[in-house]
């Protein structure tokens, strides 16, 4: 007779799709992500972290950038600039829009969400050693690089 668990396993023709096991590492990671950090803080870390990367960032630019609609950034931008993490001033080159900016207080928020970030990681590759997580990483930035073209 199966083990139990054996009944609840999908079928090995699925898991041998590499297109599935990542998909279900990503639900996985986004489980443990959830539970150290609400989902206002995630998206606060995705705009805060273009921010710090690119420097100051157009509304627009921000939701390319990360692939987010126009009206989710506006309020993760409004909800940034009423906790005193951004800054958002009229563009000199163009009136009609705003350029965001990180300011201090955004970039010690950046880093506390980043440890917690860094913690769910650790759990989720809690099974890999050190060496297999940087080849893990590297593996999955070849193949993203190979489909920069594709639609987020």
């Amino acid at each position: 007779m199966a083990d139990a668990d054996d009944d609840l396993e999908p079928p090995a023709r699925l898991r041998a799709l590499t297109s599935w096991q990542a998909h279900k590492l990503s639900t996985i990671g986004a489980r443990m992500t959830a539970r150290r950090m609400p989902l206002t803080a995630r998206s606060d870390f995705a705009v805060l972290a273009a921010l710090e990367e690119y420097g100051a960032l157009s509304q627009a630019d921000l939701g390319r950038r990360l692939g987010l609609d126009r009206n989710d950034v506006s309020g993760i931008v409004t909800r940034l600039q009423a906790g005193g993490h951004i800054d958002r001033q009229a563009d000199p080159g163009d009136r009609r829009r705003n350029l965001v900016t990180i300011n201090r207080s955004g970039m010690s928020y950046l880093e506390e969400i980043q440890l917690n970030a860094d913690e769910a990681q650790a759990e989720l590759l809690s099974g890999l050693d050190a060496d297999e997580r940087r080849q893990l990483h590297a593996l999955l930035t070849k193949t993203l690089a190979a489909h920069r073209q594709e639609p987020a």
